[in-house]
Parts: C-alpha cells; structure tokens; sequence
C-alpha cells in the first residue's frame, strides 16, 4: 500500500512537471504567408533583420504634408484600428497619418527578440523607409503608450513631438514609490492583479495562464465589460458598431499569428521589469520646440490614475491632462481626438471643458 501511495506520488509529480515543462514552451507562431498560414492583405517594409513591418497610411500625401504622424495601437488591435482625428483638421494643417501593426500583431512578422528598445527602433526603420524625414510625431494609445515611451528613451533625436492617450502604466516600473504602486494596483479587478502579477514573476508561464479554463482571467485582456465604465462602454460598443458595418476592422486579425507572439510579448514586455525608468527621462524639446502631453481619464479602470499623476508630476516638461468623468475611451470622446492632435502639432494648451491642465496639477501637489 504505501509502494503504490509513493508511486502515486512520484506520477503526480512527473505529470505536474511534464506540465510545467510543457507550458513554458512557447507555441509556433502562425507564419504569414506560409501555406496554410494567415494571407498578407498590407503593403510592408522590410527591417534590417528581415523581418517586416505592415502599414496604413491616411490623411494627406507624405510627400507633401506639412506634419507627419506615427500611431501606436493598443492591445489586442491594429492598424486598422485607426485613430479618432476629423478630416476636417487633417485638411486644415495637412496631417498624414501612419499606423502600423507592432510586431506580431495583424500583418507584422512576429520578432523573437521583442523588447522595449526593438519596439524604438522598428518605428525609426519604418519612418526612413517610407522617407518621412529626420523627426516625425508620434502617438501611444492604451498598450502603445509604451511604445511611446520607449521612443522618448531610445530615439528623442528623430521626435517631433508626442501625445500618450491612456497609456498603459507598469506597476513594477524601478522608481515607483511602493505607497503609489500598491494604491493603484489595490483598485485592479483580483483576476488583473493575478494575470499581471504572472507577466511579472512568471512570464514564461502567462501564456498557459490565459489559455487555462479553470480559472478566469483577466477583464482587461479579454476586454470583457467589466473593465469598463458605463461611459466607455456606450462609446466603444457605438465604435465597434461602425467597424463591423465599414468591414474595415477585423477583430480576429490581431491574433492571427497567435496569443503569444501579440498579448503575451506586450503584457510581459510591459510589466517587465523596465531597463529605464520613465520619471528620469531627459526633456527631449529643451527649447520648447516640441510638445509632450500626456491624456487620462480619472474614471480609468484599466490605467490608474495616481501612476499616471506621479509620473507626469516628476516630468514638469510634460503636459498632463486629466479629464475627471471619462474612463478609458477618453481618446473617442467627441472632440478630444483633435484637441490631442492639435497640441501636439502646434502646440495649442486649449483643453476641451473638464480637462485638467499640467500647471493646475502641478499647483495643487
């Protein structure tokens, strides 16, 4: 009897490693291009390490526009995702427009060797090779605030300007006060907190984590309503509705290549533990010649606002916008998706009614 309780022992534990084994290996990207492998639908550029970058351009043509635009798009997105700026501005200060899918999202090859510098310089690659000139603007949405910020740290010689809209926060960035960081992770759903906690300690097994059934995960990731405000709700299921009847977003496209080489490289590239920190950041506009600004809604679920006030409270060079009703759909709302552009093109402070200006934060401590 004991013989076969040690037996059942030892197989329970070589199944639990044989599963831990398994679950750290990640699985084969889908090959775009290759047979049976997702079609590429997008014109794309080719980068010095071969692989390549698909992008939309909109607005004006490069050629002659007066302002040159970059995008980052958020988490589970693409380039098709677009961003919220009228024709009737684009027109008015000639803006061209480029979005691009981040490696291994939509029409992008998968990059294995991912990090927050490679994120930097795929944006710089794609803006020589489409001739856009020795600095261009750039806007982070959500997930793509990271981006943004890595742009800020790796290349500020080559940027024009650049507006962060709700960008995604690390809650292990290095020189984050404890008090903040745990006020502001406290205030994520408990199913956040987990799958956050494994892209931090354990990120060779988050992928296994999000394909579990067991367990729920995470709100944000699945982009279920609850990570959500009731205003964010009625404006994203309103934007969802135009996309589905315009076709032009596929919500199947960001995946395609699979979970890991899209979710699992941002979630674990975001809450890694970060090589710079974002409140040491040099000015990179010394002469006021260009505008960084930080958007936030305090009613945001998914980025918390006392990380995103004590960030731009430690960078009093960055314009930081605080909208007291709106949650993370705070690009969408009418009208702010140009007062974003605007600033950042011309440096206009003219927040619409309920944004709170840098200066008045600042004043208040």
């Amino acid at each position: 009897m004991v013989a076969l309780s040690k037996l059942a022992l030892v197989s329970a534990v070589a199944l639990l490693v044989c599963w831990a084994y398994q679950a750290t290996q990640p699985p084969a990207p889908a090959i775009l291009g290759a047979p049976g492998g997702p079609p590429i639908i997008s014109p794309r550029i080719r980068l010095k390490d071969g692989r390549h970058l698909a992008y939309r351009e909109e607005g004006v043509r490069r050629e002659t526009a007066r302002f040159r635009v970059i995008f980052f798009h958020g988490f589970s997105s693409t380039k098709e995702s677009g961003f919220p700026v009228s024709q009737e501005l684009v027109e008015e200060l000639g803006i061209y427009m480029l979005f691009f899918d981040r490696a291994g999202y939509g029409d992008s090859d998968a990059n294995p060797k991912r990090s927050l510098k490679s994120d930097a310089t795929d944006v710089e690659e794609l803006a020589d090779a489409l001739q856009l000139g020795d600095k261009f603007y750039v806007v982070g949405c959500s997930m793509g605030g990271y981006p943004a910020w890595s742009c800020l740290n790796y290349i500020p010689h080559r940027l024009a300007g650049v507006a962060l809209a709700a960008p995604a926060v690390n809650y292990w960035w290095p020189l984050l006060p404890a008090n903040v960081s745990r006020t502001a992770y406290a205030k994520l759903d408990v199913r956040d907190r987990r799958t956050f906690w494994i892209a931090h300690h354990a990120p060779s097994l988050l992928h296994a984590w999000l394909a579990q059934k067991w367990f729920r995960v995470s709100p944000i990731v699945r982009g279920e309503r609850d990570a959500f405000t009731g205003m964010d709700w009625e404006i994203l299921t309103e934007l969802w509705r135009k996309q589905r009847e315009s076709g032009q977003v596929d919500p199947a496209k960001a995946t395609q290549q699979g979970i890991y080489e899209s979710l699992c490289r941002d979630a674990t590239i975001l809450f890694s533990t970060w090589e710079f920190d974002p409140t040491e950041i040099k000015n990179p506009f010394p002469g006021g010649e260009g505008v960084v600004s930080i958007w936030q809604g305090y009613e945001d679920k998914i980025v918390q606002v006392e990380i995103q006030r004590y960030v731009a409270q430690k960078l009093p060079w960055v314009r930081y916008h605080e909208h007291p009703e709106a949650g993370h759909a705070l690009p969408d709302m009418d009208g702010v998706g140009d007062k974003i552009i605007r600033e950042l093109l011309l440096g206009d402070d003219e927040a619409p009614r309920g944004l709170q200006l840098q200066n008045d934060l600042h004043q208040d401590g």
